[in-house]
């Protein structure tokens, strides 16, 4: 039979496929919510929002606020990590009713002593509940009210603000209805904040022709940390299969000395749980591992579920892998491209148990042998939804700081679901949003929908994998402002360097890819360069770390200019006491001058009033006191970081 409550409950927000996934928060964190909550009749509601952590025993509850047109809400803070469970209550608050009915009543110069015995008895419904202050005021208000001498008394009583509060602090909550249960997933807050570089160990050596080593990459770790990024993300360290080895871009044979593709994993020398013998060994791994913490820099490793022909698995562990009718194995394929130096991995399989165990099994060897705290994963798309949310949850039970970053460039729902299986931040469409529109357009997405609440994405203008024909051109211009604008519309942000920084162009002709990749041979770097590009990366990154409004990303809000090539937007922190404005210009070959209109409203500035503004690129500081203001933008630099300052 029907519950005998008469309160709906409707609509609660924040929540993700009807409570089937948690929405994602760091520590710190604000969660608003919202609801529909209403009754039958005229009588007054009353609702509030229910939480607590996993660990905790005892619920903390936040009494709802009424918007109108029955829509309430409420807010509440999240203090740790791990999982939280929320919902709301709503009830008829009998008593309040009838001191709303009464108060009509009086007003009315009707008699209401019967109203005042009924008082009586929600006086003496709370008394157990109340203190010793509250309960004295209730006993004489009780005796007020069974009294008819005291009417007068009684009846400026029933009327009291101090009756009002007691009633609103102390609810009966009668026949009071509930939502289902909503969960949080609370994480630390590099999970939403973080500075992603990454480089090709194997091109780290300082001399050339040489394989570069661990050791090579621990005189590096300066350099990384000069330029303000605190996630040193490695391609594959595994042995690199020798059985197909691809060649120079790509080649389908390889020449004698050929390194090979570091995705391509496994050989006579180990699998997954092993470092290339060339890079050094584990407790070398280890090393620059513990170097790079006491730099502030956790190392990212590669979490790549596949094999080479010659890895461990296939020979000891065939069942893993899908077999072709003629008895040769199923190498990987993106028709018409062809991988004939890595196997997927046959999620299929019927000893699939054992398989998932494994892979496990691979991502705690490396969290708890050398401390790993950060996977960047390859292609998630192509293994299956539901084995990333079981082998998230797994780590994060015993390692909740672990965090995983979604490499997959695919359709946007298959990565909107990995978002919601638990990974942590995911990789995105920014890398080919050049216009102004396109850019607006994608960010309003991210920010202003239901992603704001699973899906955090990290911007990177390149990868090994991608360079994009925006950064073909080589213009510095470029380069500066795809920088510029991953690292300040969204708080996480990454390159692969220093393709970057040196503004490596040369592309395979008609494609997004690096001419003579490095995914297929040593480079020997000059790590020695400093360019006008590394100057002002290192500025930035800097700045990010000093400015809380850049450390999140979805308190945002586009700003109107009167030129299509200029984009601004206004960043704040959560409790608004950093607050930023962006301004930068796309065009790369002519100046650009422009109006800027400023937020007033949400500054929270009337029109007239004064605010100062510094360029924290260039310490230069202006003082407006309109609406709409003037800048003007070169190529040589095409933005402004203005710190607002009121």
């Amino acid at each position: 039979m029907q519950n005998q409550t008469r309160i709906i409950i409707e609509n609660v927000t924040p929540q993700l496929d009807g409570g089937a996934f948690y929405i994602k928060r760091i520590v710190g964190q604000t969660v608003v919510v919202k609801a529909n909550v209403f009754a039958d009749g005229h009588d007054v509601i009353a609702c509030c929002v229910k939480y607590k952590h996993e660990k905790d025993k005892k619920w903390q509850e936040v009494r709802l606020k009424a918007l109108g047109n029955d829509e309430w809400t409420a807010q509440f803070q999240v203090e740790k990590q791990g999982h939280y469970t929320y919902f709301i209550e709503g009830w008829v608050d009998y008593a309040l009713n009838w001191q709303h009915g009464t108060e009509r009543k009086i007003q009315d110069n009707q008699h209401v002593k019967s109203e005042l015995l009924e008082g009586a008895e929600y006086c003496q419904a709370i008394l157990k509940e109340v203190t010793a202050a509250e309960k004295a005021y209730l006993t004489s208000a009780i005796k007020a009210f069974q009294d008819e001498k005291q009417y007068d008394k009684a009846a400026t009583i029933a009327l009291s603000k101090e009756l009002h509060h007691i009633f609103e602090k102390y609810p009966t909550r009668t026949l009071a209805n509930t939502s289902a249960e909503l969960k949080i997933y609370v994480d630390r807050k590099k999970a939403l904040f973080s500075t992603w570089y990454e480089f090709f160990p194997r091109s780290a050596s300082q001399e050339k022709g040489k394989h570069g080593t661990f050791k090579d990459c621990e005189k590096l770790l300066p350099r990384v940390s000069a330029m303000g990024f605190d996630t040193l993300y490695f391609p594959p360290i595994h042995p690199i299969g020798e059985v197909n080895r691809k060649g120079k871009n790509n080649a389908t044979n390889a020449q004698p000395g050929d390194v090979g593709s570091p995705w391509g994993i496994g050989s006579k020398h180990g699998g997954h749980k092993s470092t290339h013998p060339d890079l050094g060994t584990i407790d070398e791994f280890k090393s620059l591992v513990k170097a790079a913490k006491s730099l502030g820099i956790e190392v990212a490793m590669d979490y790549a579920l596949q094999a080479a022909p010659d890895h461990p698995y296939v020979k000891d562990f065939p069942q893993w892998f899908k077999w072709r009718p003629d008895g040769t194995v199923q190498y990987a394929e993106n028709p018409p491209k062809k991988y004939q130096d890595i196997q997927p991995i046959y999620f299929e399989s019927s000893d699939w148990k054992n398989l998932w165990k494994e892979l496990l099994d691979v991502a705690l060897f490396w969290v708890e042998e050398c401390d790993i705290k950060v996977f960047r994963v390859d292609n998630p798309h192509t293994k299956p939804f539901y084995f990333w949310g079981w082998l998230i949850a797994e780590i994060k039970k015993k390692h909740p700081n672990v965090l995983f970053l979604a490499e997959a460039f695919t359709a946007p729902k298959v990565m909107h679901e990995l978002a919601k299986q638990g990974f942590s931040q995911s990789y995105t469409y920014f890398t080919w949003r050049n216009t102004k529109a396109e850019l607006i357009e994608y960010v309003e997405e991210l920010t202003k929908t239901n992603q704001a609440d699973f899906y955090r994405p990290n911007f990177w203008p390149n990868t090994p994998d991608i360079l994009p024909y925006a950064l073909q051109s080589g213009n510095e211009s470029v380069y500066l402002h795809k920088y510029f604008l991953a690292a300040t519309l969204s708080s996480s942000v990454g390159i692969y360097g220093p393709a970057f920084e040196y503004m490596v162009s040369e592309a395979m002709p008609g494609k997004e890819e690096y001419f003579n990749s490095e995914k297929y041979e040593v480079y020997h770097w000059d790590w020695t360069v400093q360019n006008k590009l590394i100057t002002l990366i290192t500025r930035l990154n800097r700045i990010r770390h000093e400015q809380p409004s850049l450390q999140q990303t979805n308190n945002i809000q586009f700003c109107a200019t009167d030129n299509d090539q200029v984009l601004a937007y206004y960043k704040y922190d959560d409790l608004r006491l950093d607050e930023t404005l962006m301004i930068c210009s796309l065009d790369p070959y002519y100046a650009k001058q422009t109006w800027i209109q400023l937020p007033l409203q949400a500054l929270g500035v009337q029109p007239g009033q004064t605010i100062k503004v510094v360029d924290l690129i260039t310490g230069n500081s202006y003082f407006w006191d309109k609406e709409w203001n003037f800048v003007e933008l070169h190529p040589a630099l095409p933005f402004h970081l203005f710190k607002i300052m009121k």
